[in-house]
């Protein structure tokens, strides 16, 4: 039998077949399936025009309002009231608003129900950070979310994979961010479209869980179908105590194909920015034009984890946000903001000038909780940074690390860590 990618393999196994190749079309089981405030009401529709009785497992079905929650106006207020009705006539199990909420990609990974081996599919774009464990995660739209909640089942082409090996040690101040930065700005937006992107190598080896669920977070960005990391002691640690089902990881064969493998020297990268307007358009650092920014926000599924937060707390605690900078701190979930809470991170942002918020998607997307006005630029730990991302169409967004955000929080301006660390 040909060797496979780990893509490959788990896709085959949820298709009941031996082997699979890229380009092919299968049908697969769905372990788990996922959508939020602004994707769900039309997934319902979807499900409610099948006319099925219920969704495929109540305990595989999780409905997280995350994008414009605590609900930003009576809009937001009627998608919360359909999803959290749906929620209830189906008696899904995973259903999670304010109080016991988080980002949905922060939340579910946290609480152990999304696993290696798995098929993943959310009605979110940025469903592919589960990759970090070991699953195929993908995004779709809602209407096909809504047939994968009736029958459990999802069509999918098999895609090319592309592996990207990271050698070497990062430098100080280096995360998954910078990496994944670093590699979008060399391969585009669309340099691994509709493929897989399988990260591998020593610096990988050595990155924590956070450090990869923000990689795997932005395949998207280059266009890829999911991004995806071996299973190993790292992934194992995270999910022992953690994990609510029973799990079996794949990896790929050793002597598996792949359309292209890219070698990077990770230990040449330095702290990375993505200028406006493409999360391509990246610079290190030190390259990055001496603009003064309005908004520095450290949060999103992109970068809203406990070390996250513990990177830019190390920076801000004791010092001042610049005057007339606008700094917004969105922990991922309910457990973060308690555990940053507990460790006196929370404190560090409020007394450095900062504001902390609940658990949000808000600004990522130009939703509320730090919207920009005609003229203004902000610096963020979010995803992307299109025209109009985060508001007005004559604002502009920096993407970073949170290491960079909170250094540039201090000094107003596109700043290195290491210029600002004590």
């Amino acid at each position: 039998m040909m060797a496979m990618t780990q893509t490959c393999k788990i896709l085959a196994r949820a298709a009941g077949k031996q082997h699979v190749e890229p380009g092919e079309f299968v049908s697969c089981r769905v372990d788990f399936c996922l959508a939020n405030d602004i994707t769900a009401p039309l997934a319902i529709e979807t499900f409610k025009a099948i006319g099925a009785p219920k969704v495929f497992d109540r305990q595989r079905v999780a409905l997280i309002p995350d994008h414009f929650t605590p609900n930003r106006d009576i809009k937001a207020a009627q998608q919360c009231q359909r999803v959290r009705s749906f929620a209830g006539q189906m008696e899904i199990e995973n259903y999670f608003e304010v109080g016991q909420m988080g980002i949905e990609h922060v939340l579910l990974p946290e609480l152990g129900l999304v696993l290696p081996g798995e098929v993943v599919i959310g009605a979110d774009s940025h469903t592919c950070t589960y990759g970090a464990l070991g699953a195929f995660a993908t995004g779709v739209g809602s209407t096909d979310l809504g047939a994968v909640m009736a029958l459990g089942e999802v069509w999918l082409k098999v895609p090319e994979t592309i592996k990207f090996v990271y050698h070497g040690a990062l430098k100080n101040w280096v995360s998954g961010k910078d990496l994944i930065l670093h590699t979008i700005g060399k391969i585009g937006v669309d340099g691994a479209l509709y493929k897989s992107m399988e990260f591998a190598g020593p610096a990988i080896d050595s990155l924590s869980m956070d450090g990869r669920l923000t990689m795997a977070n932005m395949a998207i960005e280059a266009g890829a179908k999911n991004g995806i990391f071996g299973f190993d002691q790292t992934t194992a640690d995270y999910l022992r105590g953690r994990a609510a089902r029973q799990f079996e990881p794949l990896d790929a064969d050793r002597d598996a194909s792949y359309e292209s493998v890219v070698e990077i020297d990770a230990s040449e990268i330095e702290p990375t920015v993505a200028l406006p307007h493409l999360p391509s358009n990246t610079v290190p650092v030190g390259d990055a034009p001496k603009v003064m920014i309005d908004q520095v926000v450290i949060g999103s599924c992109t970068n809203g984890r406990l070390e996250d937060l513990e990177t830019a707390a190390s920076l801000l605690d004791g010092r001042q946000v610049a005057d007339g900078l606008r700094c917004i701190v969105i922990p991922g979930s309910q457990s973060v903001y308690l555990e940053a809470m507990q460790r006196g991170y929370l404190e560090s942002f409020v007394k450095a000038g900062a504001v902390v918020s609940t658990p949000t998607c808000g600004p990522c997307l130009g939703g509320h909780m730090g919207i920009l006005a005609p003229g203004e630029r902000a610096l963020a730990t979010t995803n992307r940074n299109f025209v109009g991302r985060m508001g007005h169409t004559d604002s502009e967004v920096y993407l970073s690390s949170p290491a960079v955000a909170a250094a540039s929080a201090l000094t107003g301006k596109i700043t290195h860590p290491g210029e600002v660390s004590s």
